[in-house]
């Protein structure tokens, strides 16, 4: 071969080296839009799944769930229930946090305690500690809880809660977490920056030896609340994957070549809290003026707004086919779901009659708040659930926000019908708990419970499905099913269907608990 010949091939073998090595090095970034900011970086402030989603990047609990729903290992390798009041969890051998120390089991005891010393938490994690009467640590990679009672769903509760280190945490304020400050945890990436309502930045964690291990070396998450600007960002290429496709582009998304649109249905059940208080600071007369007798406290009334809605219009309308009308706040299939319950009829003349009964058959008012950057469709569902209410007397005003500025202020029940929902339901006992149950922050009871509603009987079938018996706790749940209904203690309206796209040569699977995991996200 002559010399000018060798010459050209040893430059063409060159150049094709460099993009063999160029694709992986370009691969290794991932930019990924969500659409909600997490309202606080501390992973113990707000049991909420917009703050779940980033920071289980970084963190991660004892026990995780599969794409599935399965419960899978996260920090703790296996767990043992060593008779039914003890549970042995065992730490993955060789784990270490972001800083390279090693997790232990004294790490573990800590963060299991932390949640109760948070102060103002909106949404504590408390209900899925309270039930821990005793921790105690058997070696650096062992530890036991007991529990007063038997308590079957102790492992599912752990997928609620974090582990932190407790040298980098010890002592912070939850604000600490913004500024970078405590961001040390065990899961695939490491905390980079954080900038508050924009973006996260995060870098491959290399001391990470656990089941999730990300192809990205950096990963940048954007928050971007409008649904057709993150739907541009996608199609310009600025990210290469986002949540919640709007529903007006489903088709588009569908059809394009460059895409590739991912569906799960969700275990979120959207509905809304109507208030139980003797006085509503948004139940007004037909001139404004805030009514001493509150109507939601007849069931009549809330019996009647739930048949004015029509929930296969909105699924049909509204949602584009996206979600699934229910009267369960479960499932098919989940402990506590009861088929006999269907989705409430839409009878506006019905309800109009009920609201006779209950003496408003001129109706009055109503202001309906909700979130505007929370749930599919959020802020239209809300809009059309109040021309609902509306045509049957009840002239209802919307009022939506923020998540990060409307979650707080639910906490402190300023409103009178709320619309919001709750997922990630292992079994029925899971919304009675926390949305439900009468208030009793020392059992981790009622920690979101913003209708101030509460039916001791209800609670008492809370506390005898604690059986490890599953037959058993599966019917005791169906009792309490019936009486939520009955009582329209919510007004359930529909189980959303996520949607996520990604750009072409990338995959995702789409999860049920409506996480958002870039880690997932994976070069074809």
């Amino acid at each position: 071969m002559s010399k000018p010949l060798r010459a050209l091939r040893a430059i063409g073998m060159a150049l094709t080296a460099a993009a063999v090595m160029a694709g992986p090095v370009l691969a290794q970034d991932l930019k990924l839009a969500m659409s909600s900011p997490p309202s606080s970086m501390d992973p113990h402030f707000q049991n909420i799944t917009t703050n779940a989603n980033v920071v289980e990047h970084m963190f991660e609990p004892l026990v995780m769930r599969s794409a599935a729903g399965k419960l899978a290992p996260g920090l703790a390798e296996s767990w043992t229930l060593i008779d039914n009041l003890t549970w042995e969890f065992k730490i993955r051998r060789g784990a270490r946090f972001s800083d390279g120390s090693p997790v232990t089991a004294e790490d573990v005891v800590y963060s299991l305690d932390r949640p109760a010393n948070i102060k103002n938490s909106p949404a504590s994690f408390t209900q899925y500690t309270k039930a821990i009467s005793a921790k105690k640590v058997v070696d650096a990679g062992t530890v036991r809880l007991t529990t007063a009672v038997p308590t079957p769903l102790l492992p599912d509760d752990l997928v609620q809660v974090i582990i932190v280190s407790k040298k980098a945490t010890e002592g912070l304020a939850s604000d600490d977490f913004a500024s970078g400050r405590g961001m040390v945890g065990s899961g695939p990436y490491k905390f980079v920056r954080f900038l508050r309502d924009d973006r996260v930045e995060m870098a491959r964690n290399e001391h990470y030896n656990g089941p999730n291990k990300t192809p990205w070396a950096t990963t940048t998450i954007r928050f971007i609340a409008n649904p057709s600007t993150r739907l541009a960002a996608l199609l310009a290429g600025d990210v290469q994957a986002i949540e919640n496709v709007p529903t007006p582009d489903l088709a588009r998304v569908r059809a394009d070549a460059n895409l590739r649109l991912v569906t799960a249905t969700s275990q979120r059940m959207v509905f809304m809290f109507a208030d139980w208080r003797d006085k509503s600071p948004f139940v007004t007369d037909k001139s404004g003026a805030v009514l001493a007798t509150n109507p939601l406290k007849d069931v009549r009334v809330r019996r009647a707004l739930s048949m004015a809605i029509n929930r296969d219009a909105i699924r049909d309308r509204v949602m584009e086919g996206l979600s699934e009308t229910t009267e369960n706040l479960v499932l098919p299939g989940t402990p506590g779901y009861v088929d006999s319950l269907m989705p409430v009829k839409f009878d506006p003349d019905g309800a109009r009659k009920l609201l006779g009964e209950a003496g408003y058959p001129n109706g009055f008012g109503l202001t309906l708040h909700g979130p505007n950057n929370r749930l599919i469709n959020d802020e239209k569902i809300a809009q059309t659930v109040a021309q609902m209410f509306t045509r049957v007397g009840v002239d209802t005003k919307v009022e939506t926000m923020p998540m990060a500025v409307y979650a707080p202020r639910g906490a402190k029940y300023e409103f009178s019908v709320a619309l919001i929902a709750w997922g990630n339901s292992v079994d029925l006992s899971s919304p009675i708990r926390a949305l439900i149950a009468c208030e009793n922050p020392a059992k981790g009871m009622g920690v979101v419970n913003w209708a101030k509603y509460c039916n001791p009987k209800l609670d008492e079938l809370l506390l005898k499905a604690d059986n490890m018996d599953p037959l058993v706790r599966a019917r005791i749940l169906r009792e309490a099913a019936g009486i939520i209904s009955r009582d329209v203690a919510l007004i359930p309206l529909h189980f959303q269907v996520s949607t996520w796209a990604v750009r072409k040569g990338l995959t995702y699977q789409g999860r049920g608990d409506e996480r958002t995991y870039a880690f997932n996200i994976k070069p074809q």
